[in-house]
């Protein structure tokens, strides 16, 4: 009877698991969300949290990347301002 209440347990603690393990994204994944905003499911970041991270990207710089997509990264974070000044302003 243990037996079969610990394995009831391991399966459902792997069956709760794995969909968090298959959630993570990679790295390609985040930076297509940062730039893109494509395959940012799951993500519901706060726009202070959006402009941290964006912030924290552009100060990559070129080492991580090109010009084009750090203009782009800059037109979003100048868009996630845009949008909090804007709520906080009314």
């Amino acid at each position: 009877m243990r037996k079969i209440a610990a394995l009831m347990i391991a399966v459902f603690s792997m069956a709760v698991a794995v969909p968090v393990f298959a959630a993570e994204m990679t790295k390609e994944q985040k930076n297509q969300c940062l730039l893109a905003s494509k395959g940012c499911a799951g993500e519901a970041d706060t726009i202070q949290q959006k402009i941290k991270k964006l912030r924290a990207e552009i100060n990559k710089g070129t080492k991580v990347y090109s010009a084009d997509e750090i203009k782009k990264l800059n037109t979003k974070l100048k868009e996630a301002e845009a949008i909090l000044d804007n709520l906080l302003s009314d």
